[in-house]
């Protein structure tokens, strides 16, 4: 088979979903034509109508071009019947990521991994260098509302993109930077162990191109020994942290930090290179972040203050503790996390943003083997907050397992209840919730659309 081209036509089988609209857009932006089906309608694939791509709700033999490229991610199964025709009729399939690759062609590639803080600190650089005069092309899995996607062609040569580890996908990638914040053990359905884990990041390493740059966070003791790792295999390597908490010498030191309902602030510096930051989003995990992103625009030739100046401009991303609104002095926000450290840092925001009032969180948790595998890691994240609400379990790509449930987790948190359905477990929250108190819809599955559910309830409580 040869390789895919730019002139190729393209078929994304589950276009709507986080990764793959972007790459549709992209590929549109390019000149190609594409086409592609998901599920069900939805806002994202009227908006890939907008720009352009042909979009089929279902999925059916019949969407797919014979003369297509078929685009799939990991979460498409061979028994789809779209990837079955075309396996059958012996088209090229690619992943998500080399489709990715190919939009990204001639660009000088920014690939930002890690566990967690992926699609936060890609929104933040894409962000402070569009505010820097580069405006780069970007590719991150969650809506910047500063863009309004999370897809953008722009002029220059910069492309900074989400590079995800959970099919070790990103080895597809050739980066001239990477930044990778952390590389603590995830997916362990698939990689069975740290080290393995570990290992996939060390591959990743070696997909620099000559004389490229590796970003790592010297807090996490993973990204720590990878930043050895690189160094011993001849890469270039640039740590960052706070001095107290890093597990290895930081090259660029943070400090004074300080955060607030507001956002947050901290000192950088980098050798003789100094700035002052000052975020519109509240966390110390953030502050990390702009760190990681503050390096890399400072390769890409931005002066340092100029850089922090131009992430002081960065508004969040969607589902990324993004507000949802408020009824009766209580505040609702919205959540991806789904690893037990996410649930923890989003937590500790909450508190910030609450300033003395309660947290209610409702979680649904993210696939039957992550919750057996981090249940009481999960429970223990949990307990921070005051009351908790655990509905069930989004499969994702998994079948359930016997014997798995939201259970597992809410039997350890005292207080917490278990309520399957996730409206109901969503209304549930909304009474736990006194005034003055922020609630939290935490979960990468469906939970973000139980928004509605807790402000109703809330205004029925007022009424």
């Amino acid at each position: 088979m040869s390789e895919p081209s730019l002139r190729d036509r393209f078929h994304l089988i589950g276009v709507g979903g986080a990764g793959m609209c972007v790459v549709a857009e992209l590929l549109v932006s390019r000149g190609a034509v594409v086409a592609g089906s998901d599920r069900e309608e939805s806002q994202v694939l009227d908006h890939l109508r907008s720009v352009g791509v042909r979009v089929d709700v279902g999925h059916d033999a019949s969407h797919v071009d014979p003369e297509a490229v078929v685009v799939v991610s990991s979460a498409i199964r061979e028994d789809n019947p779209e990837l079955a025709v075309a396996r059958g009729r012996g088209q090229l399939v690619i992943h998500r990521s080399q489709a990715l690759a190919l939009a990204a062609s001639g660009m000088r590639f920014i690939a930002v991994a890690g566990a967690h803080g992926k699609t936060s600190t890609s929104g933040m650089l894409a962000i402070a260098l569009g505010a820097c005069g580069l405006d780069p092309s970007v590719a991150v899995g969650g809506v910047l509302p500063q863009l309004g996607t999370g897809a953008h062609l722009g002029g220059g040569e910069v492309f900074v993109a989400e590079a995800d580890e959970s099919d070790g996908s990103f080895v597809n990638y050739s980066p001239a930077i990477e930044i990778v914040t952390n590389v603590e053990p995830d997916h362990l359905d698939r990689y069975h162990s740290r080290e393995e884990f570990e290992e996939i990041f060390v591959e990743f390493v070696r997909r620099l191109v000559p004389g490229g740059l590796l970003i790592a966070c010297a807090e996490d003791p993973g990204a720590a020994r990878l930043a050895n790792t690189a160094k011993s295999l001849g890469a270039r390597v640039v740590t960052y942290g706070r001095q107290e908490h890093s597990q290895c010498e930081a090259d660029v030191l943070v400090f004074d930090v300080c955060v607030d309902a507001e956002g947050a602030s901290a000192s950088l510096a980098w050798g003789p290179r100094r700035a002052r930051l000052r975020l519109a989003v509240p966390g110390e995990h953030q502050v990390l972040n702009a760190a990681a992103a503050w390096v890399a625009g400072i390769e890409c030739g931005v002066e340092p203050q100029a850089m922090a100046d131009g992430l002081g401009t960065y508004a969040g991303a969607a589902r990324r503790f993004e507000s949802r609104g408020a009824v009766g002095g209580r505040r609702l926000f919205d959540d991806y996390a789904h690893h037990p450290t996410e649930v923890k840092a989003a937590i500790e925001q909450a508190r910030v943003v609450a300033a003395g009032g309660e947290v209610t969180v409702v979680f649904q948790p993210h696939l039957y083997s992550r919750t057996r595998i981090f249940a009481e890691r999960f429970a223990d994240a949990l307990s921070r907050a005051d009351h908790v609400v655990l509905a069930g379990i989004y499969g994702a790509r998994e079948d359930p397992e016997p014997g798995v449930d939201s259970g597992m987790i809410a039997s350890r948190v005292v207080g917490a209840s278990y309520v399957e359905d996730m409206h109901e477990a969503a209304r549930r929250a909304a009474r736990l919730t006194p005034r003055g108190g922020v609630c939290v819809t935490m979960g990468a599955g469906s939970i973000t659309r139980c928004g509605q559910d807790i402000l109703d309830e809330w205004k029925r409580m007022d009424s």
